[in-house]
């Protein structure tokens, strides 16, 4: 499977987010979350998916099984491709999601340790006696084997996380930045080359290509990078 990419919306209005869209030229994916759905509601999915493209909602679910499950459900109603929840909702959760979305185009994806949660942080506040890394491995293998399709994850955690699921979950891998690109604040970076050949199936990118001169052509740039990448 070739490593595609997700632009992320991370924007405030409609307008904003359909403008992306279509200044984006030839990519497929998006990707709206709680800023842009919280604003505009399920209307901007359905609108996103009216101009042919496809969606990954990214609002990680996290509550008792089946509130998470009816909640999942209407994100594959709405037509979604890809949908987050907590791996930390545990086993019964993921089981409950997996069911409401049988038999409809839905891919859920677990999100394991928050990047911004160091391991003192899972210590100290959470009260988690592991590293993030164990804890994402752990959180990882149990979210596949609980029905979840896929991870996300850093792009440092691309080798942990397939270790754990193994070569055919989907791993979707946030906070890239192109070779071209500033870093802006990010310290731990990838790039879309370096992502797809450790084994991440679809990049997010934002700021690179919404900030740029000319969208469109950021994206082909992209995808250029990566082409070399699945011979």
């Amino acid at each position: 499977m070739a490593t595609e990419l997700i632009v992320g919306l991370d924007v405030d209005t409609r307008d904003e987010a359909l403008r992306a869209v279509k200044s984006c030229g030839v990519c497929r994916w998006f990707k709206i979350g709680s800023q842009l759905f919280t604003r505009c509601g399920p209307d901007i999915v359905r609108e996103v998916r009216g101009m042919g493209k496809e969606v990954f909602l990214d609002l990680k679910f996290h509550d008792i099984p089946n509130t998470v499950a009816k909640a999942a459900r209407a994100a594959a109603d709405l037509g979604v491709s890809l949908f987050t929840i907590h791996a930390a909702g545990g086993r019964k959760m993921i089981e409950a999601t997996r069911a409401a979305v049988e038999g409809t185009s839905a891919r859920i994806l677990a999100v394991t340790v928050l990047t911004s949660l160091s391991d003192a942080m899972l210590r100290d506040e959470v009260g988690l006696p592991e590293t993030a890394a164990e804890t994402v491995f752990r959180y990882a293998k149990l979210a596949t084997d609980s029905g979840a399709h896929g991870i996300v994850c850093s792009s440092h955690e691309i080798a942990v996380v397939r270790e754990a699921v193994g070569p055919v979950p989907i791993i979707v891998t946030p906070g890239i930045r192109p070779v071209w690109a500033p870093a802006d604040d990010q310290s731990r970076i990838m790039t879309p080359a370096e992502a797809a050949r450790s084994g991440s199936n679809f990049i997010v990118v934002v700021r690179p290509i919404l900030k740029h001169a000319d969208p469109a052509q950021a994206v082909n740039l992209i995808l250029e990078e990566l082409a070399p990448c699945h011979p």
